[in-house]
């Protein structure tokens, strides 16, 4: 059996001021007309079938899922009681599915990334799974093959070789420029997407070797139909130490492989990310919303609920939210986020 598992408990905060703690970007339309959450969701339930879809979040979020994806089975959404990071939470829903199903190949996909070529996506899921059912201790993540040198994300060193699915040598942090252009020109690296294929009984082995504090808090874990599990995952949960996956398991394991990927992916990290997957307008223009221009060009313009009129403005951008109307040169529309603890 194959079953997936998107984690969905982030809080978003590089797309303040639209994005917030009450509604992070997960559960916004910042590509299209669906969530990121929806398009994450349809894309995967063309492979596999929705009893066996699971959305990890944390308990705050748990009516937006449901607002969101309407037909989803209650048993199919994971609580977290409060955020504890990437390898808690692969270790939660490890045990939970063991719970459920004992011995099953589990797709690992965050909630909001962005994928152009979702035929190709799935196949290189479908390869992986089948993969692992030759090789059950394997974890094998998607490697993008990098566009360009970027220093946003982390990278994966790989050996080559003429097989498809390669062995990773080395994780490597984000870099600076001058590595990350190195990284590019050797065809030797692919960026860390943070999409894995794993069987959830290896996973929790691999969590129980390497990252042993949390597997201790976790490994009794009850079935979700136990009285006490609500009470047991509330108590020990607060307790896990704040880790993800990459440093607990994946820097240490020397059971993991990659699938180098071209699918169109990228994490929407930044309000500037958007622009390469929002059509502009005949005066490049980029708008989402209710938006009208009036001798106005190269803009980035995203509305919330009330009209924006540009009239004679150039190289600017415009966010507008519930909490906030942030206006300012477009070059600068990176340094948003960091606006966000301003007093």
């Amino acid at each position: 059996m194959l079953c997936a598992i998107i984690m969905a408990g982030g809080i978003g905060s590089r797309f303040w001021p639209q994005s917030t703690v009450k509604k992070p970007k997960q559960f916004l339309n910042l590509i299209g007309d669906k969530t990121m959450i929806q398009l994450t969701y349809d894309r995967i339930k063309k492979l596999i079938p929705e009893d066996n879809i699971f959305i990890v979040t944390n308990k705050d979020y748990v009516s937006l899922v449901k607002e969101q994806i309407p037909n989803i089975n209650d048993i199919n959404i994971i609580t977290e009681p409060c955020g504890r990071n990437t390898a808690p939470c692969i270790l939660l829903s490890s045990i939970y599915l063991k719970n459920l199903y004992g011995d099953v190949n589990v797709v690992c996909l965050s909630s909001d990334s962005y994928i152009e070529k979702e035929e190709e996506f799935l196949k290189k899921i479908e390869s992986a799974s089948n993969y692992i059912l030759e090789n059950k201790k394997a974890i094998v993540t998607l490697g993008i093959t990098p566009t360009r040198a970027e220093t946003g994300y982390g990278y994966i060193k790989f050996e080559n070789g003429s097989n498809d699915i390669k062995k990773v040598l080395q994780f490597v942090e984000k870099p600076d420029i001058v590595k990350a252009n190195e990284y590019f020109k050797s065809g030797e690296y692919l960026w860390n997407a943070g999409m894995f294929i794993f069987n959830n009984l290896e996973m929790i082995k691999e969590i129980k070797e390497n990252d042993t504090v949390n597997y201790e808090l976790l490994k009794d874990l009850p079935d979700i139909a136990d009285k006490n599990y609500h009470d047991f995952l509330n108590r020990q949960y607060e307790k896990c130490n704040k880790i993800s996956i990459d440093y607990a398991v994946m820097e240490k394991s020397k059971n993991v492989y990659t699938i180098p990927s071209s699918i169109g992916w990228d994490d929407v990290g930044s309000w500037m990310a958007l622009s390469r997957y929002t059509k502009e307008d005949q005066d490049n223009n980029i708008l989402k919303g209710d938006i009208e221009v009036i001798d106005s060009h190269n803009n980035v313009v995203y509305g919330n609920n009330k009209k924006i009129i540009l009239l004679n403005m150039d190289d600017i951008f415009c966010i507008d939210s519930d909490d906030a109307l942030i206006i300012g040169k477009k070059e600068d529309i990176k340094e948003v986020a960091k606006l966000k603890d301003r007093g």
